[in-house]
This record gives structure tokens, C-alpha cells and sequence, in this order.
């Protein structure tokens, strides 16, 4: 049914969806626009759900991954004054089974990378578009550059020029907030390994530390602003850190003077509704392209772990692309609306109940007890779909 599929985005959940294929023994191809796989100043978090997706698709890989990042097991909560506020253990491996680990987002992208052939990664390639029939997919790049393929994944994030050409629902929506990270080798007496601390205002500032493991540190700040404006030099970025977290305890003030300027990622937080359709004839959404969330809960890379296995699963058990397809957005759908409302919910991104009758629903599964919704979220096990070949 399906012998080659191209996947637009070498980011977390493209990489792993090419590997989920190729297990299939299906000729998964990634295209990327960047001209090399840089790293970027970020950190991520990786849950049990992520973790037991990653798991069922490449065995073995997150004993890897356990040795290359920090497994958290404290979390602390402090006033912009230093004054503790709260404290909670972190007992994720003994309720689920896998712990909450913190890694380098370059260093899992490298780990995936290596999971692939070198001649399944094409970097220098951005799309601008495809067409597709009966028979297949036409993938077209810039500088005239086209490749064919039976399905073709847009898993190239928030921006997606691939949804772009399916839905063309246009630009993310401003969630209100500026954001700032970066990664550096960095070490406190206030920042213990193995802990995650973060620090908050009653004017709607934040400001998160996490240990990577191997002495990186990664550091993430947040705060209400009326517009999107992102300022135009890494010194200009440097000094909106420093004002908008000005008379902060340490460790703040020491860990943005030590952070490099052009280390500084400025970025507005957006996300987008939940789409109705993630997918037309032999063209697909995963991870972020089809269900960008604010990055509350941390599960942007891990649902999109999900879905790779999932889609997978469907590829190769169902008779046609079209029953695939259907059976991925049906098993993907409800839960990613609910995890996506949920975030908006507890970011203050309000979505009324009956603006869509589709969503009413998920409104009521979103906004369950703190204690029900982790519970349903991290317990989630990958499993084998049924074969529909015969059905």
C-alpha cells in the first residue's frame, strides 16, 4: 500500500515517525529547510506517555536517552523574592514505570538522527507546496527541487507549510506571552541536580531552571505582553531579560548575566484550535503541525511520539491509505484536543464550550481534577493495532 513516504521536518516527531516507518519496512524520507541539524538553546521535558511511545517504536532507545539527561525528582516552587513556596517529589517511576526526564532538545534530535540512515535526511530542502492523486504525492522545494512519494507527513511545527496547503488556516494565535531560553554549562548551590525549580510574580512572570545532566542547565522565562515584538539584536534580547527580571533573586540575576547573548532564544508563545481534519487523501498532519499547544504541560514532543507510533500502527494495518489515515485521525484526535484544551484552559486561553459542538466534550474531559487528568495522561500504553487488512 504504501512503499515510500516523504515527511517534511527533521524536528523531534518528524525524526521519529521516519524511524517508526522504516521498522514497517516502508522507505521513510525526511526533508528539512535547515542546512544543518544546529543545536538550538532548549531543553525539554520527557513523560512517561513520550517515553513509552519512543519505547515501542526503537526498543532501547530511552535507556539511551536516561544516560544523556537528568531525571527529576524534586520540584520547587519559589516567590521572585527566593521565598519558598512549595515542594513536591517527583514519583513518576513509581507510578508509571519511566521518570520525568529533562534532556537537550539537539542532543534527543542527534539520538533520533542516528536511528536513521544518513541518506534519509535531506537538509537544505524547504517546501512550498505539493499536489497529489490517485496514485501518489508530488512534493515540490525551492530552487525547482520536487520528489514522489505515496503519502507525504507535514511535521514541520507551528508554521507548517504543509497544513498551510491543506487547510490554509493562516497564522498561530498570540497566546499573550513573550518567552526566553537558552542552554549553557552552568552550575548553583541554589540549583541541585536532578531538581527542577521555578520561580513566579503576581504580574504573571516566570522563570524555570532545569537540569539536562552533564552539566547543562537550561533556563526558560515568560511574561505578559500586548504584542508579538521581538526585539531585533541579541543585545537588544539580552536587555529585555534583564529589565523584565530586574530585582529577582538569585539565581536569576546570575544565570542571565553568565547566558551569552546570541544563546537567547526570544519567541512569542502561540498555538492554535483544534483542527476537524488533520489529514486529505495521501497527505497527513503530525505533532505540532497538526496540534500546536502552548508549552504548559510540556507535551508537544511527547504527543507527537504518540502520534508517530500511532500513524505507524494504522500504515500498516489497514487496507487502504484512506482507511489509515481515517483510523490514525480518529484514535489521535480526541486525545490531542483534550491535552490542547487543557492548556489553554490552565494558560487562560478560554475555549467556549458551544462555539463548537465538537469540542464540548473535550471541555469536560479537560477540565477534570488535576489528580484524573495526570493519571489519564502519563498511563497512556502504545499498542498494536488490530489488523484491518481483512476487514
Amino acid at each position: 500500500m504504501v512503499k515510500k513516504v516523504v515527511i517534511i521536518g527533521a524536528g523531534l516527531g518528524g525524526l521519529t515517525v521516519a524511524i517508526a516507518l522504516r521498522k514497517q519496512g516502508i522507505d521513510a524520507q525526511v526533508y528539512e529547510k535547515a542546512y544543518s541539524l544546529r543545536p538550538i538553546g532548549a531543553g525539554l521535558t520527557l513523560f512517561p506517555n513520550g517515553l513509552n511511545s519512543l519505547d515501542a517504536i526503537a526498543p532501547g532507545i530511552v535507556e539511551s536517552l536516561e544516560g544523556a539527561g537528568s531525571q527529576t525528582r524534586m520540584l520547587n516552587l519559589r516567590k521572585s523574592t527566593g521565598e519558598l513556596i512549595a515542594q513536591k517529589s517527583v514519583t513518576f517511576m513509581e507510578k508509571y514505570g519511566r521518570p520525568m526526564l529533562q534532556i537537550r532538545w539537539s542532543r534527543l534530535q542527534e539520538i533520533l538522527a542516528d536511528s536513521l540512515p544518513n541518506d534519509a535526511i535531506h537538509l537544505n530542502h524547504r517546501c512550498i507546496g505539493f499536489e497529489q492523486n490517485n496514485s501518489g504525492v508530488e512534493v515540490y522545494f525551492d530552487e525547482g527541487k520536487k520528489v514522489q512519494a505515496d503519502l507525504l507527513i507535514g511535521a514541520d511545527g507551528l508554521n507548517s507549510a504543509v497544513r498551510q496547503t491543506l487547510i490554509g488556516d493562516g497564522s498561530p494565535r498570540y497566546a499573550g506571552r513573550m518567552s526566553w531560553r537558552a542552554v549553557i554549562k552552568y552550575s548553583h548551590e541554589l540549583l541541585p541536580p536532578n531538581e527542577v525549580m521555578s520561580m513566579t510574580a503576581a504580574d504573571g512572570k516566570i522563570f524555570g531552571f532545569f537540569d539536562l545532566g552533564s552539566g547543562y542547565l537550561f533556563w526558560s522565562a515568560a511574561t505578559l505582553a500586548p504584542d508579538e515584538f521581538v526585539a531585533q539584536s541579541t543585545f537588544d534580547v539580552k536587555s529585555r531579560v534583564q529589565e523584565k527580571f530586574s530585582g529577582w533573586a538569585e539565581p536569576v540575576q546570575a544565570i542571565v548575566k553568565a547566558t551569552d547573548a546570541e544563546d537567547i532564544i526570544e519567541r512569542p508563545i502561540s498555538d492554535r484550535l483544534p483542527l476537524q481534519n488533520w489529514s486529505q487523501g495521501r497527505v497527513t498532519l503530525l505533532g505540532d503541525a497538526a496540534h500546536p499547544m502552548v508549552p504548559l504541560l510540556g507535551q508537544g514532543a511527547n504527543t507527537a511520539f504518540e502520534d508517530a507510533w500511532e500513524l505507524s500502527q494504522c500504515l500498516s494495518s489497514a487496507s487502504t491509505i484512506e482507511a489509515a489515515l481515517a483510523n490514525y485521525e480518529n484514535n489521535r484526535k480526541p486525545r490531542t484536543q483534550v491535552i490542547q484544551i487543557r492548556n489553554a484552559v490552565q494558560a487562560n486561553r478560554a475555549y467556549k464550550a458551544d462555539s463548537e459542538t465538537y469540542l464540548r466534550g473535550m471541555m469536560e474531559k479537560a477540565q477534570v481534577s488535576d489528580t484524573e487528568f495526570e493519571e489519564w495522561l502519563y498511563n497512556y500504553k502504545p499498542t498494536v493495532a488490530t489488523d484491518l487488512k481483512k476487514s
